[in-house]
C-alpha cells in the first residue's frame, strides 16, 4: 500500500488527492505537482502545506539536535578545512533525518494499512506489527464504543484540502485522529505543538464536523509499543482554527493562486 509523504499535497475541488502529474514526455512517468500545475488544474493546497508557513519549533529543535549529534560523531579530519567539515556534518545529519523520516513514514503507513478498506491488503509488514498492535489496542481501550473507523477521508473546501488518518461521525461519536511517529522513550517528553492542534482544527472544519473531538496519537519510533494519546481542548481547537485561517490567507496572498 503506497503512502505518500505528508507534506506538499494537493487536492482537486472535489477532494480527490492529486499528488503527481505525468511528465510532458509520458515515458518519464510521473512527477510531483508544482504551483504552476495547481494553477492550471485549479487545485487547492493541503492543510499540511499551509501549516508549513508557520514556524515549527519541535521540528526545528529536532533538526538542530541531529546536527549536534553528527558533529559529535564526525571529528574533523587532518588538514580538513572548517568549511568542508561543516558541510560533511550537515550532509550526515541530513542523511540521518532522511532515514528517520523514512522509518516514521513506513510505521505510519503500516498503521493506516491496518485500517484500510481492502481486507486482503490490511496485514502490515511483520517488522511493524509491534507498532500497529500497540496503536490498535490503545484505540480499542480509549474508544470502546467505536467498532469501525473511517480511514483516510479526504476533502476540499474553503480553499484547502486534506486527508485524515481516522475519523468517526455517526451523530453521537464525532472524532478526528491524526497519527504522529516520533522519537520518545516516555510520555513525559513534550510531544504536542501548535501545528498539531492547527492541523486537527482544520481537518474537522474541512470534514464538516466542527464539534468533533480531536486527538493526536503519538507512536514512539525509539520505544516500540509505546503510544501516547493527546486530546485537544475545545478552546485550543478554536484558537487553532483562527491560526490556520491566518496562515491560509497569507499563503494565498503569497502565491496569488485563485481561491
Amino acid at each position: 500500500m503506497a503512502h505518500a509523504a505528508e507534506w506538499g499535497h494537493w487536492y482537486d475541488r472535489d477532494g480527490k488527492p492529486c499528488y503527481e502529474v505525468p511528465y510532458a514526455d509520458p515515458s518519464k512517468g510521473m512527477r510531483s505537482v508544482t504551483l504552476a500545475d495547481a494553477r492550471k488544474l485549479n487545485l487547492v493546497p493541503s492543510v499540511t502545506t499551509i501549516i508549513q508557513e508557520a514556524s515549527r519549533p519541535g521540528l526545528e529543535r529536532w533538526k538542530r539536535e541531529q546536527v549536534l549529534l553528527a558533529a559529535l560523531t564526525l571529528p574533523r579530519l587532518p588538514d580538513e578545512s572548517e568549511g568542508d567539515w561543516i558541510k560533511r556534518v550537515y550532509e550526515d545529519s541530513g542523511e540521518q533525518a532522511r532515514k528517520a523520516a523514512e522509518k516514521g513514514t513506513a510505521i505510519h503507513a503500516a498503521i493506516q494499512q491496518f485500517y484500510g478498506p481492502d481486507i486482503l491488503e490490511n496485514i502490515p509488514d511483520k517488522k511493524y506489527e509491534v507498532y500497529v498492535d500497540a496503536v490498535t489496542l490503545r484505540l480499542q481501550v480509549e474508544f470502546p464504543a467505536v467498532n469501525q473507523w473511517q480511514p483516510e477521508a479526504s476533502f476540499a473546501t474553503y480553499g484547502f484540502g486534506g486527508k485524515v488518518d481516522l475519523c468517526k461521525d455517526n451523530g453521537e461519536d464525532r472524532i478526528v485522529i491524526d497519527f504522529k511517529t516520533k522519537e520518545f522513550f516516555d510520555s513525559s517528553k513534550k510531544l504536542v505543538w501548535d501545528e498539531h492542534c492547527i492541523q486537527l482544527a482544520a481537518y474537522r472544519k474541512g470534514l464538516g464536523i466542527e464539534t468533533a473531538r480531536c486527538f493526536n496519537v503519538f507512536v514512539s519510533v525509539s520505544n516500540p509499543g509505546l503510544v501516547h494519546i493527546h486530546e485537544w481542548k475545545e478552546e485550543e481547537l478554536q484558537r487553532g482554527w483562527l491560526m490556520f485561517q491566518a496562515l491560509l490567507d497569507y499563503w494565498y496572498a503569497k502565491t496569488a493562486l485563485k481561491r
